[in-house]
């Protein structure tokens, strides 16, 4: 038996009206739904954050967690893994935090710790050279400077605070780039390196040259290699194991960095970079 179709009473409102109604006035501006990726980072981001809360935890469990099907929790778990970021016990089936959390709570541990270190042995060595001193850290195939003190003699306002900078052209990036493990520093020096003024080391033969120098006499100079008139010397800071994390230096122009001025700058530059290695638990 074919039933007939209800028609609206004209004081029933319309089932999209309803909706739109519940949803927000006509012409009102509604929220944009959050892109599926952004989404699916999100939860990856609360799915750490439930290992981190609970311990350990099973795919149902962290379902559960994030109202979601299981088979969307597996896969992000799955991702998670991949990265190194969560391991599974595979007698009990449960997920936990994996050792790549550590990595990178460590690098962000390392980079806080040097700046807090760092603080007071770059003022007092820029107070003592008079010139600018900066710390530098490594970040992917470039130098980013974390920390700077201006001397007294210092001229330039130049704030090289945050700054990137390349590995190949500057006292900084030689020293890290001399320690980096010799499959990375040798894929970094091989590519096309850019050439900043007519000093710049572009030749992967050269730089090769100038990085074993570095680590032999334990600092590096860059004349000239950046920008046209600066000078600059710079040493490495370690970790407690030994690690190079850093490179301390100092820069100024070079009418007033001769060599000589260069050579005395780097013995108390190298010096100041042992204390900051000290304060980082290194030799203890």
């Amino acid at each position: 038996m074919t039933g007939t179709r209800k028609q609206p009473d004209q004081n029933e409102e319309p089932r999209g009206s309803q909706a739109q109604s519940r949803a927000g006035e006509p012409g009102e501006k509604q929220p944009k739904a959050a892109p599926a990726s952004v989404q699916s980072v999100d939860r990856a981001v609360s799915v750490l954050e439930i290992l981190a809360r609970l311990g350990e935890a099973g795919v149902t469990e962290i379902a559960d967690e994030l109202r979601v099907h299981k088979s969307t929790a597996f896969r992000l778990l799955g991702v998670l893994e991949n990265r190194g970021l969560v391991g599974q016990a595979k007698d009990r089936g449960k997920y936990f935090l994996g050792a790549g959390v550590l990595r990178l709570a460590g690098a962000a541990a390392v980079r806080l710790d040097i700046s807090q270190e760092g603080g007071p042995v770059c003022r007092d060595l820029a107070d003592e050279l008079g010139e600018t001193v900066n710390i530098a850290i490594l970040d992917d195939d470039a130098a980013v400077n974390i920390m700077q003190a201006r001397g007294p003699a210092s001229v330039t306002a130049q704030n090289w605070l945050g700054r990137r900078t390349p590995l190949h052209a500057t006292s900084s990036g030689k020293i890290l780039l001399a320690h980096l493990p010799t499959t990375l520093r040798e894929g970094l020096i091989a590519r096309t390196l850019p050439r900043l003024t007519e000093h710049t080391v572009t030749g992967t033969v050269a730089l090769r040259g100038d990085l074993e120098a570095v680590v032999e006499q334990g600092f590096a100079i860059a004349v000239e290699e950046l920008e046209v008139g600066l000078a600059a010397v710079a040493a490495p800071v370690r970790a407690h194991d030994g690690k190079v994390i850093g490179a301390l230096s100092a820069s100024g122009p070079v009418y007033r960095l001769t060599e000589d001025r260069l050579t005395e700058l780097a013995k108390r530059t190298v010096a100041a970079a042992v204390e900051l290695s000290r304060r980082m638990g290194y030799g203890f």
